[in-house]
């Protein structure tokens, strides 16, 4: 907090000369520099080194739970470009975001939700595993769904359409020219021709917000589900079934 106030002196300086309307003086300066004095008592404690933190821990054998702080289709790399943040919110993010080995990470969790570009990636780290790959998916999956950009998914219909849609459509796939991608392409004329695939199934009706054994969701539930399992080839152990901590169903 040493130069902090003559550093924020300078900015608001500016922001005076560049913003019709913006309040500055020394009172301003001084209460703006009283709160975050506040602020920086209250979070010196949990300011540190975070590269060193995080590799002393690893040593010392902790568990450590990462939380990418967006989705994967937000990805500066891997997202729908240019409707991207300026990082790697997926799992290579840990190495890069946190400065620790590849070698370090242990479980992978996939989160699933509705809107398609802003889904969470769960990551554990163990010392003990030299594999990286998707162990886990957590599917909070609806029939219809939104995403960043622009104009409005097929399934973001109302009425009759949308109904039908949530009853039975699930998007599985895509085409263009007739032929189906295997990958989500980086080419952004392409996306504009690729055409959804749909794989119609049966939907359910019963409210299984309080279920909580996989075995007693409705037998259409438990297909669609499985499908999802097989089309990602990766297993379903987290099925949320509503809005509380403890909406969860283990598979």
């Amino acid at each position: 907090m040493d130069t902090f106030c003559a550093k924020l002196n300078t900015l608001m300086k500016d922001a005076a000369m560049r913003f019709k309307g913006f309040e500055y003086s020394s009172k301003t300066l001084k209460e703006e520099v009283d709160k975050y004095k506040r602020f920086a008592e209250r979070l010196g404690p949990y300011i540190t080194d975070t590269v060193h933190f995080m590799n002393e821990s690893i040593l010392q054998k902790e568990k450590i739970l990462v939380e990418g702080g967006q989705a994967t289709m937000l990805d500066i790399d891997f997202g729908t470009y240019p409707f991207v943040t300026s990082s790697s919110p997926s799992s290579g993010g840990i190495c890069t975001g946190l400065g620790i080995a590849p070698g370090s990470i242990h479980d992978l969790i996939g989160v699933v939700g509705s809107v398609a570009s802003k889904l969470l990636n769960i990551f554990f780290i163990d010392h003990s595993s030299f594999t990286l790959k998707l162990t886990y998916f957590y599917a909070k999956v609806k029939a219809y769904t939104t995403r960043v950009g622009s104009g409005p998914f097929p399934t973001e219909l109302l009425g009759k359409t949308g109904d039908l849609l949530r009853a039975s459509g699930m998007e599985f796939g895509t085409t263009t020219d007739g032929k189906t991608i295997e990958s989500f392409p980086a080419d952004l004329d392409l996306l504009e021709q690729i055409k959804v695939k749909y794989e119609a199934m049966p939907g359910w009706e019963e409210d299984i917000s309080l279920i909580q054994d996989y075995n007693d969701l409705p037998k259409t539930a438990r297909l669609y589900v499985e499908r999802i399992e097989e089309l990602v080839n990766i297993p379903v152990h987290y099925i949320g079934v509503g809005p509380g901590r403890d909406a969860l169903i283990y598979k």
